[in-house]
């Protein structure tokens, strides 16, 4: 397994260099028979294989196919073109792929290996790639191979096109006894504060937050005909409240930069006022990513071989068609029976994944919206052009208009949460009896208590294993992101009952809205960002709780979020191999915050175990760290029974303000969030 598992991984180097050349950096080759060479490689292909084995390190027989694989879809998508799943025919190709890759029998890995094989030297590199990884992870016989983050294989999705061939020089310098000093990328290369959207892109364009939407997207693809992969336990709810959560970060984001929180999106018709100019060249078509100007707007799509051909009208019938679901609490069924409304058959309604249950009249609202957003610049491919940023889960976390959509997206689920359909928490439903936080107090070694401290930090990621027809070695790219210093919680709670469990829910808001004014707790809830949440057991009178920062059931720590770096000498560190990428990157845990310090609210609830907990199927620990909040956990339920979000999912019936919600097994602490204006290395940098 474990050689057959390093050969698998092999399949992630270099995908725009032909499969008869060394792969990694022990110069490991496959050996190919005849029916895994290139089209353009058919006639010379095995000599140029043979003249390569002379040198490799090892040598990688492959398993003859008793039956080649055939991808009449997925083999119309050219090998220079860029993928997308929210393109409805690159979605046909995906799942046709998919299957294929699904369908080798369980445990007969060098068959699979094989038909990999054959896969990526047949199919455009990107849809490869993603079929590819989905596969790896809802194959029970592969989930420990890794799955390469995106950034490392096609880097071009994350950094500045200048830093290629910048790169490409620091690799041929290094191969010949010169330094191996990373690239830096500038902190302002997309635009400057002239647009005042600009002000927030160090948090778009973030490569840990923009790696955590891809992976997230991996393990909650909302299109199979294996409906195993998609329909995961209570992945409708997790769609809504990832997305919602991402809304509440980037607005207090905004309100750290005196912007008032995001305006959704609400009449397809009207101008887009933002504008983003990405700075990516795709590696892939060789073509840079499309800008968009101010001002531009929707319109009717008629891009056939993308399987777009759609109307703008269409979309306004099918939010009609939502906004009547969410007014009357009654589905229609695709068969013509109905059922009641819930969030987790929303969330499916609106993402439009197979799990909807009527998605001719309900449509495929959010997939398309990304798709009406990304080819603004050309809806009818009248000049050729590919889709802008928006239409990638690997890059529309860059573009202004994705928090515009994405808050048009959370007010459907809102105005659901808000209706006579979802009850208003009673007080029985909040309450721990006997239950009571004494006080609640924030720990930073060296700061004052309840300060939170944010600064910049400058950390280097391998990018070499994404950048095709260059020399070998490890090639850094340096980036500045946002961080902060490590905290813990400090909770003392008097427990009057009996020794039991409870849940603790950490949560933190802006204390002020834009106007700095006092919120109210109909707009408050929406903006509370989710910190922690974990079970402890309480004995019988006073507890002290601690928890740290890093422990957060919400982040992964920055080697998941990126792998670890080579150690010296080119050896990855073992645990590098147990990479587990969805979850919130734990560098991007707290906002910004201002110098002056940005006043904030740490709401602590302690709620009833018994409530929440959930019977799990049998099934070993992850060897990684699992972020269950936005990602639950593989083959078990949901860790939490309460909803996503609890208790700020929904209004209160009885409180106008925070203040008036707080019961005893609650509390609420005025704290500080006080940004350092300062750039510091990350200490895991191998160069100083």
């Amino acid at each position: 397994m474990a050689d057959v598992a390093q050969s698998l991984q092999l399949l992630f180097d270099r995908p725009g260099e032909p499969m008869l050349t060394p792969k990694g950096d022990e110069n490991a080759l496959f050996l190919l028979s005849k029916e895994f060479l290139p089209k353009d490689f058919e006639n010379i292909g095995l000599e140029i294989n043979n003249r390569f084995s002379r040198d490799a390190s090892q040598t990688i027989p492959l398993q003859n196919l008793k039956q080649l694989p055939s991808f009449p879809k997925a083999s119309k998508l050219p090998a220079d073109a860029d993928f997308s799943i929210f393109l409805p025919a690159h979605q046909e190709m995906a799942d046709e792929v998919i299957d294929i890759l699904m369908g080798v029998p369980e445990n007969n890995l060098q068959q699979f290996l094989s038909t990999c094989v054959f896969s990526r030297v047949n199919l455009n590199a990107q849809l490869f790639n993603y079929c590819y990884s989905v596969a790896l992870m809802h194959r029970r016989d592969t989930r420990n191979v890794p799955v390469n983050n995106y950034a490392e294989t096609f880097p071009a999705n994350f950094v500045y096109s200048k830093v290629f061939a910048q790169a490409r020089e620091s690799a041929a310098v290094a191969t010949k006894g010169g330094p191996r000093t990373p690239v830096v990328i500038p902190r302002d290369y997309t635009a400057n504060d002239l647009d005042i959207e600009h002000r927030v892109a160090y948090w778009r364009e973030d490569l840990g937050i923009n790696l955590h939407h891809w992976h997230w997207h991996l393990v909650y693809p909302f299109s199979s005909t294996i409906r195993a992969i998609v329909d995961k336990d209570r992945r409708g709810e997790l769609f809504f409240y990832m997305h919602q959560q991402v809304i509440a970060r980037y607005n207090c984001e905004r309100l750290n930069n005196a912007l008032a929180r995001v305006k959704k999106f609400s009449n397809f018709r009207e101008p887009v006022a933002e504008a983003y100019f990405p700075k990516l060249d795709s590696l892939t078509s060789a073509r840079g990513w499309p800008p968009r100007q101010a001002n531009m707007r929707w319109h009717n799509l008629n891009r056939p071989a993308d399987g777009l051909v759609i109307t703008i009208d269409t979309m306004e019938k099918w939010r009609r068609n939502i906004e009547e679901v969410i007014a009357t609490g009654i589905v229609q069924k695709a068969d013509g029976t109905t059922q009641d409304l819930d969030i987790d058959t929303l969330g499916n309604i609106i993402e439009s994944s197979i799990l909807s249950p009527n998605r001719e009249l309900y449509g495929n609202l959010h997939n398309l919206g990304h798709s009406f957003a990304g080819y603004m610049h050309d809806p009818e491919n009248r000049y050729l052009e590919p889709f802008a940023v928006m239409a990638s889960e690997a890059t529309n976390m860059r573009d202004p208009i994705f928090y515009i959509w994405h808050a048009f997206i959370d007010d459907f689920f809102q105005r659901f949460k808000e209706s006579s359909h979802v009850n208003r928490y009673l007080a029985s439903e909040l309450e721990n009896p006997g239950v009571t936080i004494t006080s609640v107090n924030i720990v930073s070694t060296g700061y004052d208590d309840n300060v939170l401290n944010t600064f910049w930090m400058q950390s280097d990621i391998d990018m070499s294993r994404g950048l095709d027809f260059s020399d070998r070695g490890p090639v850094y790219v340096r980036f500045t992101h946002l961080n902060h210093r490590p905290f813990s919680y400090d909770i003392k709670v008097n427990n009057t009952g009996n020794a039991q469990r409870a849940t603790v829910r950490i949560f933190m808001a802006p204390k002020f809205d834009e106007r700095q004014m006092e919120w109210m707790l109909s707009e408050q809830r929406k903006m509370f960002i989710e910190m922690d949440r974990f079970v402890v057991r309480l004995k019988k009178g006073k507890n002290t709780i601690t928890r740290t920062s890093e422990e957060s059931e919400l982040t992964i720590p920055f080697e998941q979020t990126f792998r670890n770096l080579r150690a010296e000498g080119g050896q990855l560190p073992s645990e590098a191999y147990n990479f587990c990428g969805c979850g919130w990157p734990q560098h991007m845990l707290v906002p910004r915050g201002t110098e002056v310090g940005a006043p904030y609210q740490l709401f602590v609830m302690l709620s009833d175990y018994e409530q929440d907990k959930i019977e799990q199927p049998d099934g070993s620990k992850s060897a990684c760290v699992e972020a269950s909040s936005f990602c639950g956990l593989r083959d078990k339920k949901y860790p939490d029974k309460r909803a996503m979000g609890f208790p700020f999912d929904r209004p209160s019936s009885t409180a106008e303000k925070i203040k008036d919600f707080i019961l005893p097994n609650m509390a609420l602490t005025d704290i500080t969030v006080r940004l350092q204006d300062v750039v510091e290395k990350n200490p895991r940098n191998l160069f100083d």
